[in-house]
């Protein structure tokens, strides 16, 4: 582990009109350790649950559980996608997305939010739904940019998927962070959300309005098409799923 790549504050990214490219600079740095794992296999699973169950807990979220282990209905669904994140080989972030639209319109946020949701979908939109962003506890306060490199999962599946909106169900006090960094804005008033002792506001951020303009702004959101198909196309019966998947971001101008 390289001491360059641990403690940059989050508060890089805001600080100045220069800041960005050093920032972005050093996520890219920390990609040079990160892999990416779609999670199908049941140690894999077992891992990223226990991981949920920790981080929420520490938070406040959920109460104990004998299985410490959180997981839900969702988790199943044909159009959900469970990440881990590794760095230098050790589990330290995961996130799930789920893609809604007319073949598979069930989500977190639809289920949730279905009464507001459901007649979008049916007018045509479709979502990039993230959810289930857990870190672990100690990776969280050495790497500071765990945010960032876990959400840009969420960003490439915008980018394959191209969406109507990317949607965000999260505490009210992370608001400010996903309005600053995605342009979010609120679409729905706080709900009880399955499994959380808290209530969860719905933010969305047009994706044809505000993607570029993300990715402009921090490059490591950049990926390549080879990326995104690793990464959320299916393969074929008898095809085996690849093991790890490698960010493209330091790629994305020569590919």
């Amino acid at each position: 582990m390289e001491n360059k790549v641990l403690g940059t504050p989050l508060a890089a990214a805001t600080s100045d009109k220069h800041r960005p490219s050093v920032f972005s600079d050093h996520v890219m740095d920390v990609l040079e350790h990160v892999e990416y794992r779609l999670c199908d296999g049941a140690e894999d699973l077992e891992a990223i649950y226990r991981l949920r169950y920790n981080s929420y807990l520490h938070a406040g979220m959920v109460k104990p559980m004998a299985s410490r282990m959180v997981k839900d209905s969702f988790d199943d669904l044909p159009n959900s996608y469970r990440f881990g994140v590794f760095f230098d080989g050790v589990l330290v972030s995961t996130i799930r997305l789920h893609y809604a639209s007319a073949r598979y319109p069930v989500s977190p946020s639809t289920d949730v939010f279905g009464d507001v949701l459901a007649r979008r979908l049916a007018a045509g939109e479709t979502f990039v739904d993230p959810s289930r962003f857990a870190a672990d506890l100690e990776w969280s306060s050495s790497l500071r940019v765990l945010p960032y490199i876990t959400l840009r999962l969420a960003v490439v599946a915008c980018s394959h998927f191209k969406p109507t909106y990317c949607l965000t169900a999260i505490k009210e006090e992370h608001s400010a962070f996903y309005h600053r960094i995605f342009r979010s804005e609120q679409a729905v008033p706080p709900r009880n959300y399955p499994g959380l002792t808290v209530p969860v506001h719905l933010y969305q951020s047009k994706c044809s309005e505000n993607m570029q303009a993300t990715l402009d702004r921090f490059p490591f959101f950049n990926s390549t098409t080879f990326e995104q198909r690793m990464l959320f196309q299916r393969p074929n019966r008898g095809e085996l799923a690849p093991l790890t998947i490698l960010p493209t971001a330091k790629y994305f101008e020569a590919a």
